[in-house]
């Protein structure tokens, strides 16, 4: 939007100036991909409780996320900006090793439609 603005310069002149108002949009972040990774050790139910506890999925969801892991090895804890999806990650690293499992997380960008 242009406003026309006017003002008298020293010589008894009018001036009009046209100030010129921008928006700026802000880009939204990058989504990222948490991984979480099958391995020999870590219970099932584990696994279910960090994908509730540290990913807030629902037991449901987190029962089926648990069961791609089983079969496919990996899958997807959840889809989060690179900085939460890193306190995701460190979040529940610290919950399996304070359990003394050694279940493993990564983290991938993930497509943008």
């Amino acid at each position: 939007m242009t406003r026309p603005l006017s003002t008298t310069n020293p010589t008894g002149e009018t001036e009009v100036l046209t100030k010129v108002a921008t928006r700026v949009h802000p880009q939204r972040p990058s989504p990222y991909k948490v991984l979480i990774h099958n391995d020999n050790y870590t219970t099932m139910e584990f696994v279910i409780r960090v994908l509730m506890d540290v990913f807030h999925k629902p037991e449901n969801e987190a029962t089926e996320t648990m069961w791609k892991v089983h079969i496919e090895g990996v899958g997807v804890a959840g889809l989060y900006p690179r900085e939460i999806a890193e306190t995701k990650m460190s979040q529940a690293r610290m919950m399996a090793v304070a359990h003394e499992f050694p279940l493993r997380f990564s983290m991938e960008p993930a497509e943008e439609s």
